[in-house]
Order: C-alpha cells, then structure tokens, then sequence
C-alpha cells in the first residue's frame, strides 16, 4: 500500500537537537576554523536532508490512483490531521500539500545559509568564525521553528493514511452494496474462503471487509463497505459521499443485495430505491450493478440478475460467475480510469 511505508515524521525540536548535538560531537576533534565548518555542514546536512527526506518519502499525488487520491483526501478531512491545520485553511490533499511545499522550502533555506556561512568563515579569525556558525545555527532554528506546525500536520497525515486497507486499484474489484443485515459480510466470507482483511476507514461505523478469490488466474478483489453503500445518500454526510467517489474510481462492478424476506429490518420498497440510486452513482462511469436476491430459502419475491441463498449455499458460486463476468477483466488492457501509472501498479 502506497502509504505504508511512510516515515515518522520528527518533531521540530527533535530534529534540532540531533542535528546540533552531532555537530558538537563533529567539532570536538577539530579546531579553528575547521571546527567552526565542520558543526556548521554536519548541522545543515542533517537538517536540510532529513527534511528533503520526509517530502520525497511521500507520493506525487499527481500520480496517485484517482481511489486512493479522493480516498486519501477524505480520510484526511475526517482525521487529525484536519484539527492541525489552522482554521480557514484549506484542507485534505490541498493542506498536505501546502505543509511539504514549506518543508521543501526549508530544506533548501538551510542549503542556502550554510553556503553562505561557508563563505563568511573562511574570511573570518577563529573569534569571529565562531560567531557567524552560532549565527547560522539561530537562522536555522528560526526556520525549523517556522515550519514546526508543518512538520506536526505531516506528521498527522501520515499516522491517518498509514493503516488504510490494502486496496490495488490494479487488480478487478467488486464491491458488494445493500442495506445492513441482508447477507453482505456472509457472502463475502463464503466466497473467498479465507481470513478476509478488516480494516477501518474513519469514517465507518464498522470495519471495512476485503477479500479475494481467483477465477482463470486473475485475482479478484471483493469489498463490503459498511457505513457508505447502505443507506440512502441523505443520510451520508460530505466525508461519506467523497468516499463513495472514490469507490467509484475502484468498483469494477457493484453487487446489490436484497432481501425480499424483510428479515433485514428494512422493507423491500426501501432495499430497491437504494438499488436504483447506487445504480445512478456508479452509471456515470458504466460500472455495472448486478441485483442478486439473497436468501432464497424465506424468499425469491423480487426481480434480480441472480438468486442465492448464503446460509444454505445455493447459487452463491453462480452469482461470483455472473459478477466475473460482468467485470469482464482483459489483464492486458490497462483498467477503465487508470493512467499509465496506476496501470502498471503503485
């Protein structure tokens, strides 16, 4: 996952004093002018290189997947993260991007004094050396200060990024839809066979569920979102909507569930006005959404694309077949929606 792997972001202060403390250590087996050098490039390197690293640690959002992109964006709306950024301010991907363009400016600011400084101590007594390295090293703090709200914000960001669900948009997905209790989770159990991954998105009630299974050598992703595509779109609040845009990116196809039995709790009437409104929201990218009635065994009282019955295991494997097929994957033609980079894998 692409942001797994992100580094912990230092603190401000913790960052100055690794850096002044090894510059002291550097100086103690020189003397004159060489010491005042040597503390001054040790304190510099560390400082404009470790924050060069925390900004090339993170990906060109540019590139990014449009899933995790959008998915990204409203996770970080939700989080902390959002609670570092100073009021008015923008937020999500804008606000990150806002803290590592100051960091990367920084980084180069140090770059800059210790050049400068450079210069000033080789046209300097020792005396006098010694006090433009002090100098550098206030004008260095005074910049690491500057950004230390930065540096917290990124740090925010990568804490609420880092655990999200292994999600390859590179690989076909089915994401299965309907309202609570009408099978989802039982269906996706019985079909990939397996201890399926359960993650949690901020803004979910409940942990997310992904699975996979295989058919003719392509693994498929299958994907149960409660707290998104289980209620109407009135009750979803801008976080939830923005995370359904990004499912839209990644669904290959949408399995709906329905329960003409009513043993849901939610009337037939209801689990089918729901139907129609996924199936406009996924219709603007011509994903395809399969209607499979569920628990045949109580009920069949509905017009669906399939029927099946998950507690007996009747017709569950004819409707992976028909969502297979209306994936209908071609590994050697990059996915719909996806740039060159996400084709090729993140």
């Amino acid at each position: 996952m692409i942001f797994e792997s992100l580094p912990t972001t230092p603190r401000a202060e913790e960052l100055l004093d690794k850096a002044f403390s090894r510059a002291a250590r550097s100086g103690r087996s020189k003397s004159g002018f060489e010491a005042q050098e040597s503390m001054l490039v040790t304190a510099s390197n560390i400082v404009s290189d470790n924050l060069e690293n925390i900004v090339t640690a993170w990906p060109d959002f540019d590139t990014v997947d449009p899933f995790y992109r959008e998915l990204a964006d409203a996770v970080l709306r939700q989080s902390t993260f959002s609670r570092e950024t100073p009021e008015g301010d923008t937020d999500g991907i804008d606000a990150l991007r806002g803290s590592l363009s100051e960091v990367t400016w920084a980084s180069r600011q140090i770059r800059e004094i210790r050049s400068e400084y450079q210069t000033k101590l080789r046209n300097s007594n020792p005396e006098t050396g010694r006090k433009h390295r002090k100098q550098a090293f206030a004008r260095i703090a005074d910049i690491l200060d500057e950004i230390s709200d930065d540096l917290l914000r990124i740090g925010a960001a990568r804490d609420a990024l880092r655990d999200l669900p292994d999600v390859r948009p590179d690989e076909p997905a089915i994401v299965v839809a309907g309202y609570p209790n009408v099978g989802k989770s039982s269906f996706v159990n019985r079909v990939t066979r397996a201890s399926n991954e359960i993650a949690s998105y901020p803004f979910t009630t409940k942990g997310v569920q992904m699975g996979h299974f295989e058919r003719d050598r392509i693994r498929y992703q299958i994907i149960d979102t409660p707290g998104l595509l289980d209620r109407p779109e009135a009750e979803r609040n801008d976080i939830e909507q923005q995370a359904i845009s990004a499912l839209e990116h990644l669904a290959d196809a949408v399995v709906f569930l329905v329960d003409p039995s009513g043993d849901c709790g939610y009337p037939l009437d209801a689990q089918l006005e729901l139907r129609d409104a996924v199936e406009g929201r996924f219709a603007t990218r011509g994903t395809p959404v399969l209607t499979v009635c569920n628990k045949t065994d109580r009920s069949r009282d509905v017009d669906a694309d399939a029927y099946m019955s998950v507690t007996e295991g009747e017709g569950v494997e004819e409707v992976l077949d028909l969502a297979v097929g209306a994936v209908d994957y071609d590994p050697d033609i990059p996915r719909r929606g996806s740039t060159p980079e996400s084709a090729s894998g993140l």
